[in-house]
């Protein structure tokens, strides 16, 4: 039994020293300042360095000590400030901002400054770039999700929505939006634009598919549905209100209520089903079941 305890203490221990690892940050070129003690200051056209799967450029870098801790003591602890035209870059992500800066005890690189990322689409020639600017963008070394917060606005294609936080989860192409969250699939041709609100929205940015929980509401033209949920396939044009759903067209004065209505997005029609799923194992985020 001791023998197993001991086993996971060290299996643990390695863990927590790779995720240490991979924390810290590498700057490129000669800086200035205390060597030993720093803070150390690095000038460049730009200034280059790395955090595990982070690249970073920026004008400047400043990177700091604990105090009473020399740099090579700190190391895990320190704090890295880039200024000035900071780009990050992370597999198909892109950020930008004049400032940045991050933590190698938290693995935490928090952009600001008028943020903006673009995350491309793995096949170009069947998806749209996704693209994001808030107020305050953190990005997490220790996977590839970023968080973002204050006045968040994300366009995907035709799609659009505003929220006061996102977590996109780039491995899983997932976002979530909290804080009054509202999505607009704009106009195309005959088909009206469709605005939908709730308390939590989860979109699968590849596949184009919306899962909206709390109070929803769509909106779309002269139709007004309510319920407790919506799945929304926007390649399929369809939209599935599941739970207390109403719909009303406020030109015709119809009502139709049921446990589930289907709208047909790209035709103004609603109709009741007799039965549908929402799949939302589709859009758990890392750690959900």
């Amino acid at each position: 039994m001791k023998r197993v305890v001991l086993l996971a203490a060290l299996a643990a221990t390695t863990v927590v020293a790779q995720s240490a690892q991979n924390r810290v940050l590498r700057v490129e070129g000669a800086p200035r300042g205390d060597l030993r003690n720093g803070p150390l200051t690095y000038t460049g056209n730009p200034v280059n360095a790395t955090v595990s799967s982070l690249k970073l450029k920026a004008a400047q870098a400043v990177v700091s000590a604990p105090a009473g801790q020399t740099l090579a003591q700190a190391e895990g602890k320190r704090t890295g400030v880039f200024t000035g035209n900071v780009l990050v870059t992370r597999g198909r992500l892109t950020a930008k901002g004049e400032k940045l800066a991050y933590s190698e005890a938290t693995g935490q690189g928090v952009l600001s400054g008028n943020p903006s990322a673009t995350f491309v689409p793995e096949d170009k020639s069947n998806g749209d770039t996704v693209s994001i600017s808030a107020g305050q963008m953190s990005l997490d070394v220790d996977n590839n999700v970023s968080t973002s917060t204050g006045s968040v606005r994300l366009t995907n294609g035709s799609q659009s929505g505003r929220a006061e936080k996102l977590i996109f989860d780039e491995d899983q192409e997932l976002a979530q939006l909290t804080g009054n969250p509202t999505l607009t699939r704009a106009a195309k041709g005959n088909q009206k634009e469709l605005t939908i609100t709730g308390q939590e929205v989860r979109a699968r940015t590849a596949e184009k598919t919306l899962y909206v929980r709390g109070g929803v509401k769509l909106v779309q033209g002269t139709l007004t549905t309510t319920g407790n949920a919506v799945y929304y396939d926007d390649k399929k044009n369809v939209a599935y209100v599941v739970g207390n759903a109403v719909s009303v067209d406020s030109k015709t004065k119809s009502r139709l209520a049921s446990n589930i209505l289907e709208q047909r997005t790209d035709i103004a029609r609603v109709r009741e089903v007799a039965s549908f799923k929402i799949p939302t194992e589709q859009f758990n985020l890392r750690g959900e079941k």
